[in-house]
């Protein structure tokens, strides 16, 4: 199954590479997020049917085996070593740091749950900060999921305890 992916990831990024578009190129042509499209093309997203024809106008050279292949749902990982590559250790490390702090101002904003990584959109941008340099910035923007009360009632069935 890895090597399957690998292999598919391999032709999907040829593809792109091939197009000269970036990711945000072939976000605006198919109304999607950068992040999603590079997902997609990274088989860590599912390709939908009504999203099928505006990625293969953006991306022409897609044969009819790869959008059958992003079509069905994806193997959702990632190597152990992802950690390592710089970028997505100062991410890490970034979340980690203010992730206490962020924690608390969502219990305080919406009450006791998370942000949904389901019902989710993810972005990244560039822009100039106001020393004219360069700034990256990473949108997460997730449902708010509350905790549930988990009470007996609610319950669909239960197995029977013996006595």
């Amino acid at each position: 199954m890895a090597e399957n992916k690998a292999i598919i990831t391999s032709r999907l990024q040829s593809v792109k590479q091939n197009s000269g578009k970036s990711y945000g190129e072939i976000a605006q042509e198919t109304g999607l997020t950068n992040v999603y499209v590079a997902q997609l093309l990274r088989r860590q997203a599912q390709l939908k049917p009504e999203t099928a024809q505006k990625l293969r106008a953006s991306l022409p050279d897609l044969t009819e085996d790869l959008i059958h292949e992003m079509m069905k749902p994806p193997m959702r990982s990632y190597g152990p070593n992802l950690i390592q590559e710089p970028c997505v250790y100062r991410l890490n490390e970034a979340v980690m740091h203010f992730g206490e702090s962020i924690k608390e101002i969502i219990n305080e904003e919406f009450g006791d749950g998370i942000m949904s990584a389901i019902d989710f959109y993810c972005s990244v941008d560039k822009v100039k900060g106001v020393d004219g340099k360069d700034r990256v910035v990473v949108t997460f923007d997730g449902k708010y999921l509350p905790y549930s009360e988990q009470k007996s009632e609610h319950m669909v069935s239960r197995p029977q305890r013996s006595k």
